[in-house]
Order: C-alpha cells, then sequence, then structure tokens
C-alpha cells in the first residue's frame, strides 16, 4: 500500500493498544505486550504510513516508540494536553481509547508533526536515572517536612527512611558521574556546559539527558522546544504580554534555578538581568528573558565545543553572538 496519507493514530494504556488509521478507517487494538508490540509493528510495516502519533503516558509509550523507531517508522510522541486541545477544537468532547486512537490519527493528519530522531538507549537510561533523582530529592523533601512535626511515635520511622533516602541519592548521584564517564561525547558536553557560571553538576547532567537535542537546533527551535519561547497574546488594537507555553518541564525547572544563580555570578547574565529590570521588567520577566538567553548561549556553546569565556561579550564570540538581539522576549511570563 502507498504511504501517501496514510496516518495512525495509538491510544497508549498499560494492558492495551488501540490503533486507529486514516483515510481507511481501520481500527483495532491489541495487547500493551512484547509479543503484542511485534505483531503491531509489522502490521504497520505493510501499511508504509506517512505518520505515527501517540501521547507520551508516563512511560508507558517507551517499549512501544522504541520499537516502531527500530522498524524505520515515521512515529512522534506528542503532549496529551495538544491532543485533547485538538479534540476540543473538532467537537469531540467524549473521550474513550477508542476515540482518542481517532483523535490522535486525525491529528496526524492534519497537524503532521515533524518527526524527531530518538534519544539512543544509553541517554534513555540516563533520562531514567535523573528523574529517579528528581523523585528521590522530592520524597527527602517531604519526608523532613513531616519530621518536624512528627509525634515521638514515628520519628524515628521517619528519620530511618530519610537515611535510606539520603544513601539512595548518594547512590545514584554516583550512578550518574560513573555514566557520564564512561561516555566521551556526554564527558565533554558536560565540561562544556559546566563552565558556564550558574550551571551546576545537576542542571549539567539533566540537559544532557532530558535535551539530547542541544547543540543540534538554532536558537529559535531550542527556545520553542524547551518552552521559553515568548508567544504573542494580541486581538485586534489590544496588545497581551508573550507569555511562554508547552515545553519540556524538567529541563525548565533547572534553567529557572540556573538563570537564578547566574543572574547573580555570571557577569553576562547579570548584566542582561539588572538591565531589564533597570527598564521597568517585573523581576520574574527579566528572569525569565535570563533563561532563554542562557539557554541560547549553551546551546551554542555546545554546537561549536567551546567552554565559558569570560569574555563572551566581545562581538567576535561565535556563542555570544547567537544570543544576541533578546531584549524583546523580556516580556515574557514564567510559568
Amino acid at each position: 500500500m502507498s504511504n501517501e496519507g496514510i496516518y495512525v493514530g495509538i491510544d497508549v494504556s498499560k494492558a492495551q493498544l488501540d490503533i486507529a488509521v486514516r483515510p481507511t478507517q481501520d481500527q483495532w487494538n491489541c495487547p500493551n505486550s512484547n509479543a503484542g508490540i511485534a505483531r503491531l509493528t509489522k502490521r504497520l510495516n505493510r501499511l508504509d504510513p506517512q505518520l505515527i502519533v501517540l501521547e507520551a503516558t508516563g512511560g508507558y509509550e517507551i517499549p512501544l516508540t522504541a520499537a516502531l523507531a527500530a522498524g524505520q517508522l515515521p512515529v512522534v510522541v506528542i503532549n496529551p494536553r495538544h491532543a485533547r486541545d485538538f479534540a476540543r477544537s473538532t467537537g469531540r468532547l467524549a473521550k474513550t481509547d477508542t476515540l482518542d486512537a481517532q483523535v490522535l490519527a486525525h491529528f496526524a493528519d492534519a497537524v503532521r508533526p515533524q518527526v524527531r530522531p530518538l534519544p539512543d538507549e544509553r541517554v534513555q537510561e540516563l533520562a531514567s536515572m535523573v528523574s529517579r533523582r528528581l523523585q528521590i530529592v522530592e520524597m527527602l523533601t517531604a519526608e523532613n517536612n513531616r519530621l518536624q512535626r512528627a509525634s515521638p511515635s514515628v520519628r524515628g520511622n521517619i528519620e530511618g527512611h530519610i537515611k535510606w533516602l539520603g544513601k539512595s541519592l548518594a547512590d545514584i548521584d554516583e550512578e550518574l558521574k560513573e555514566s557520564i564517564v564512561k561516555s566521551p561525547i556526554w564527558k565533554q558536553k558536560v565540561e562544556v556546559l559546566r563552565s558556564t557560571p550558574g550551571i551546576g553538576p545537576v542542571s549539567s547532567v539533566t540537559l544532557v539527558a532530558e535535551l539530547p537535542e542541544l547543540g543540534s537546533l538554532n536558537r529559535k527551535q531550542i527556545a520553542a522546544l524547551v518552552g521559553v519561547a515568548p508567544f504573542n497574546r494580541d486581538s485586534g488594537m489590544m496588545r497581551g504580554k508573550r507569555t511562554i507555553w508547552g515545553g519540556r518541564a524538567k529541563v525548565r525547572a533547572v534553567l529557572y534555578m540556573a538563570a537564578l544563580t547566574a543572574s547573580r555570578h555570571n557577569s553576562v547574565i547579570r548584566t542582561f538581568y539588572q538591565r531589564l529590570c533597570a527598564a521597568g521588567k517585573p523581576k520574574k520577566a527579566a528572569l525569565t528573558a535570563c533563561m532563554r538567553k542562557l539557554l541560547i548561549i549553551l546551546n551554542a556553546m555546545v554546537r561549536h565545543a567551546t567552554p565559558w569565556q569570560p569574555h563572551f561579550t566581545q562581538p567576535c564570540s561565535p556563542v555570544i553572538s547567537a544570543a544576541r538581539n533578546l531584549e524583546g522576549v523580556s516580556v515574557v511570563r514564567g510559568h
């Protein structure tokens, strides 16, 4: 069958995969298991679709996505919010697994999101460790908060859990360090990122794991991918504030802390931040603009494999040139 006009939507749940095809209107389901995924991959290879779209579902989609990509099939994983907003825009208010698959197939046909190369297995493992580290930190924070108001009868139990979580955090930090050292490419990226005032060990590893596209996209693409690109909110004569939206929350979180530190200790970002504040920009808006500027500089540094230099403000620097003309983004609002 020709691949012209063949678009597939797959709704992923823990136990089952629901598949819909446009324009043939074919629909079927199969188990979300190794055997089911293998059969589905073979069937989709025979269809030779132009695009396959599925939603991110907290990790249930990973085995299927990997199998489809390994089968040389054009697969895209989208944000569930994008699919839901698209469904509402087409008048579909009901929600079932079958209907969701139809919506995803329609989304693939109408929107045709760009297929991006998937991170390799080692990058996915690194991302999993970074995610687990974040979970441990969150649990430690919660347990420490509970300890402050715990009764004597449960205090010992909480303290034991805090001790165990602390050891788990140290263990996973060591695993992350070993993973970076074993990969020359990752090690070089981390060293380049760590050379920047404001970028620490957690920020650098998170950027490598959660943003493998760093250094391969232009400044507008990388800003939009992370979710620090401003979007206009204008209508008629009204000119609203530009706001950021979407993107990768984990990357944005570490970038916020990095920009906060850089606004105090990084001469380039500090000067930029102070200039925006002096111009009357709200501090949060100015800090969001610093996030974008810092990201664009880091993107250029990784592309050119160039560590941070204290005189990046010189016009001849290819890194600082990539981050010019950012004053116009200072009216964005952080999420």
